[in-house]
């Protein structure tokens, strides 16, 4: 079986800057080649047209085509022609596509099935950020819905609330994001410093960053030697118009909290496991995800984890067995389920082997393989009828 991704993001020098939606690719591509799977990555919105290959995945970029006022098109009908040669020449069977800004709306491929995997569109995010979605962006990504030959969702939050914001009844097979539990994996656990509180991810609002201040704020009250180390790039506030979520946080730390803070900025992929080792518990009070992939990463390495209580949040974390789960607003009882780790080691130990134990049955790159690649023959049947 040969497959396909479509996406607009995939982490290697040569694409680009990548996030979530490239990291689950890969993470997939490489159970995926394991299993005997052949893997084609169709990355656009390149600067050139290349191809190369990464340990067995061809990477092929593709380059927009700039034309005033039909960019859009001419770059969906470039992508079009392209899955339909790789598909004539047997180089594929199958084309997966994200459902971010909707990039497969006018792309039709001529005996190819295409599939849409939920990762979250721009339209789902809005609605999460009580934002208003652009026309454009919620129209084509509704059409790409409506036109797929098969549908996955990363979770099922993700898939109830797509079908409630576009006004549809589809029927989403839910697989989950993959990780390779063998790279993340603890190490030494005397590195980890006691007290320690790691976030990793963007410094963004719609990721809880505007309430963990407040919620520091109250952890340090009955932990006045924790630590808050925050890594990840920091990303302008779309609601307030500043250029800086990082400014907007210092001023909500109070003068205490803020002495045990420490924000590193971005940092290379291959040194969040070491940040990841070192600290003794990771959260997450985040508003808006789809499946997130930085919480398996945490929970790889038997980190236990206060996370948001919100929708996906309960698809991966069982309250009070491999993690807790909190409401970021309430940031006296997001601060108590953080002092609790903090203040009992066993606690600790306990709920993170048992986080790494759910990661190995459930979200292994490997176990997730298998689900794909029964999905993937069931909807090439199909399409061969």
């Amino acid at each position: 079986m040969r497959i396909a991704f479509l996406t607009p993001e995939y982490p290697h020098s040569k694409t680009g800057n990548s996030g979530g939606i490239g990291t689950s690719i890969k993470n997939l591509a490489i159970g995926l080649l394991a299993k005997g799977v052949s893997v084609h990555i169709l990355v656009y919105g390149q600067k050139q047209d290349d191809t190369f290959n990464d340990n067995g995945i061809l990477v092929q970029q593709i380059k927009n085509i700039k034309f005033k006022g039909l960019s859009w098109f001419l770059t969906r009908k470039k992508i079009e022609r392209t899955i339909d040669k790789l598909h004539s020449e047997k180089n594929i069977d199958l084309v997966e596509a994200p459902d971010w800004t909707g990039i497969t709306s006018f792309i039709k491929p001529k005996s190819c099935p295409l599939l849409i995997r939920l990762h979250g569109s721009d339209t789902y995010f809005c609605y999460l950020d009580n934002r208003k979605v652009k026309w454009i962006n919620k129209f084509h990504e509704k059409r790409a819905l409506e036109n797929a030959d098969g549908l996955l969702s990363v979770s099922q939050f993700t898939a109830d609330t797509t079908n409630l914001v576009f006004g549809l009844d589809k029927k989403f097979t839910v697989i989950p994001n993959p990780i390779d539990a063998n790279l993340f994996q603890a190490n030494n656990e005397n590195d980890q410093k006691q007290k320690t509180i790691l976030y990793f991810g963007s410094l963004i609002r719609k990721k809880g960053l505007l309430e963990l201040p407040l919620i520091f704020n109250k952890v340090i009250e009955n932990n006045p030697d924790a630590r808050l180390i925050l890594i990840g790039r920091d990303v302008p506030d779309i609601i307030s118009g500043n250029d800086s979520t990082w400014k907007m946080m210092q001023q909500l730390f109070s003068d205490q909290a803020m002495q045990n803070v420490s924000y590193f900025g971005s940092v290379p992929y291959t040194e969040i496991k070491e940040k990841i080792q070192q600290s003794a518990i990771c959260v997450f009070p985040s508003f808006a995800e789809a499946f997130p992939v930085s919480w398996l990463e945490a929970m790889a390495m038997k980190k236990p984890i206060v996370a948001s209580n919100v929708g996906w949040a309960k698809e991966m974390i069982d309250h009070g067995t491999n993690g807790f789960l909190a409401d970021p607003k309430k940031h006296a009882d997001f601060a108590q389920a953080i002092n609790d780790f903090l203040e009992d080691e066993i606690l600790r130990i306990k709920l993170g082997q048992a986080a790494r134990n759910k990661v190995e049955k459930c979200f292994d790159m490997h176990v997730v393989a298998n689900q794909n690649i029964t999905f993937y023959k069931n909807i090439i049947r199909q399409k061969q009828k």
